[in-house]
């Protein structure tokens, strides 16, 4: 019997693991979304309907954030492929495997500038791991399988495929799926792995010679789900661990050893800690300017060993000591192996002082909470961390700006429960991207914490929400800024706040909220306010909920690393300036 091309995606799709696709129809892409109409009738795959394309592609990143499965998304040619492209960027910065499947015209109108033709790959290609264009319906098989491959393995990223509008409709016979081992062997395909026992013992002898180690984690642990070991690793040598924004999750941060994230708005005790080792073992972690402030005053009086699955990312912003290039958990697993057979020469006591030091940092530059203030308005701090003891469990996803950096401070998540925008910074991440989580996990708590710019960049996504009743919370931190943007008019440029206030034109974000027939409310404190029993109520809602807290106007998030500095350097924590603590 003859298939079309849209049978062979779909099929191709199912079989390499698809439960979800999040998508927008249009013209070019008709012929698969017809297709699509079958299988879900058949009950064998589901589509969310979203109501803005890039909505679809965060929403495809925070499933594969929280799952670790490739997350894949649908898009017409032309405005709809090109509305994906922040998406895409946003997945490639922050190594996150996505299949993003693009309708096009058909081929006899490639390149005539036909009605909502564009070169989709051509835009694309500075921001995917790989791209197809399709132009012949008997490859759509194998193409999905290694594109699935590709996205998944070695460091994960975006992974696109264009389909000309003929090639989904062509039929064609003796249709033939093709798995993803076949692909495999067929092209050879191979990921560098060098942690050689020779590297491997150099590692255990650095760590045996350092009296001041520090773990640097990044989210390469959490895409190759190596927590575990990375606990085992830190618990056994009693080495602190600090994380990336993308590493958040990765370690236990209500372990003794955590010391939160580092970098540009990290804690003090880590970027202390940093700008002191002695030893510096990065695993997953690409040496960031947000992480890094001056890079060459970050951790100067370190030796560094890095760890990562990219070959790119070792010495192209810091040179190691030590390299080990493969998959975070296996070699992490290797080294663990080897550490286990000379238990009889390692003293785990000799990093006591070290962490006698840093408790002393803890206890002196602790993160500030400011209780509720008094000019009606909510410490952005207090609600976060109320929020923390009452939903510890919850997956939490973030838009960007200054609401984003706080929740890293005060959330304190588990792996794969954490969704935020890191290395590109999207605004209007957060709203689709909790659609995702939700829809991975509808029987989990899903939060997502907002900002009151941040929210209106995909707003409309309430609409998709409400369309599948999707019982997420949304807590909006609103100071009617976009409050990063106002917290740097403020420290370097003379307080000159150029279009940076939103009050203006802001709407009722509570009716809005309703007209999407969401439950809202406004949190504004009073003196018999109980902010964690409005909490506990606003978690136990069922259904989504939408809840507008108005917090203080002009309170910045500190401490902070200011451009041009040392992490040493900090602004906002009560004694600056100094890692003179003895």
């Amino acid at each position: 019997m003859k298939k079309r091309g849209s049978f062979s995606l779909l099929d191709s799709l199912v079989r390499n693991g698809t439960e979800y696709i999040f998508g927008y129809p249009g013209g070019a892409i008709l012929p698969i979304y017809d297709e699509l109409y079958k299988w879900e009738q058949k009950k064998l795959i589901n589509h969310i309907l979203v109501r803005h394309e890039q909505g679809a592609v965060h929403a495809a990143d925070g499933y594969a954030r929280a799952t670790g499965k490739v997350g894949v998304c649908f898009a017409t040619s032309g405005p709809g492929a090109t509305n994906l492209v922040t998406g895409i960027a946003t997945a490639q910065m922050d190594s996150i495997p996505l299949l993003v499947i693009t309708g096009q015209v058909g081929r006899a109108f490639i390149g005539t500038d036909a009605f909502q033709e564009t070169d989709i790959f051509g835009i694309t290609l500075p921001i995917v791991k790989h791209s197809y264009v399709v132009r012949d319906v008997t490859k759509i098989s194998s193409i999905v399988s290694e594109a699935f491959y590709l996205a998944r393995n070695g460091r994960p990223g975006p992974v696109l495929i264009d389909i000309p509008k003929d090639v989904g409709l062509e039929e064609f016979s003796n249709y033939t799926p093709v798995n993803q081992n076949t692909i495999i062997q067929s092209k050879g395909f191979r990921f560098s792995y060098r942690s050689t026992k020779k590297r491997l013992s150099q590692v255990f002898d650095l760590i045996m010679e350092s009296s001041q180690p520090l773990l640097y984690v990044g989210g390469g642990v959490i895409a190759a789900n190596a927590h575990n070991e990375l606990l085992e690793l830190a618990e056994h040598f009693k080495i602190p661990v600090t994380t990336t924004l993308m590493g958040k999750g990765a370690f236990d941060e209500t372990n003794s050893l955590a010391l939160g994230m580092l970098g540009m708005h990290g804690t003090a005790y880590a970027n202390f800690s940093v700008s002191e080792c002695d030893l510096l073992i990065a695993v997953g972690a690409r040496f960031d300017d947000r992480v890094t402030g001056k890079l060459d005053e970050f951790a100067v009086n370190a030796q560094v060993i890095h760890i990562d699955i990219d070959p790119a990312e070792v010495g192209k912003n810091r040179q190691p000591n030590i390299s080990l290039v493969g998959d975070v958990k296996k070699i992490l697993s290797e080294f663990l192996r080897l550490v286990k057979s000379r238990k009889n020469l390692y003293n785990a006591d000799h990093t006591f002082t070290w962490c006698q030091r840093i408790s002393k940092w803890q206890n002196t530059y602790p993160l500030q909470i400011p209780d509720q203030n008094n000019n009606n308005s909510l410490s952005p701090q207090k609600i976060l961390t109320t929020l923390n003891k009452i939903a510890p469990d919850a997956l939490f996803t973030t838009d960007v700006g200054q609401h984003q950096m706080w929740s890293a401070q005060f959330l304190k998540c588990q792996p794969r429960k954490w969704s935020s925008s890191a290395g590109l910074g999207t605004m209007g991440y957060g709203l689709p991207a909790a659609i995702g989580n939700q829809i991975a996990f509808p029987d989990q708590l899903v939060i997502c914490i907002t900002g009151d710019a941040s929210i209106q960049m995909n707003i409309q996504e309430l609409g998709t929400i409400a369309q599948y009743n999707l019982p997420i919370k949304i807590i909006l931190l609103n100071n009617k800024w976009q409050g990063m943007v106002r917290q740097w008019q403020q420290s370097f440029y003379g307080e000159r706040y150029s279009h940076s206030s939103m009050q203006q034109g802001m709407p009722d974000f509570v009716q809005l909220a309703n007209a999407y027939d969401i439950s809202g409310k406004v949190l504004i404190p009073n003196e018999d306010m109980d902010l964690e029993q409005e909490l506990i109520d606003i978690v136990n809602t069922p259904g989504p909920c939408f809840i507008d807290c108005q917090i203080t106007k002009d309170e910045n998030c500190y401490p902070m690393v200011a451009p041009g500095k040392s992490n040493a350097q900090m602004i906002g924590i009560l004694k600056q300036n100094t890692v003179d603590v003895k």
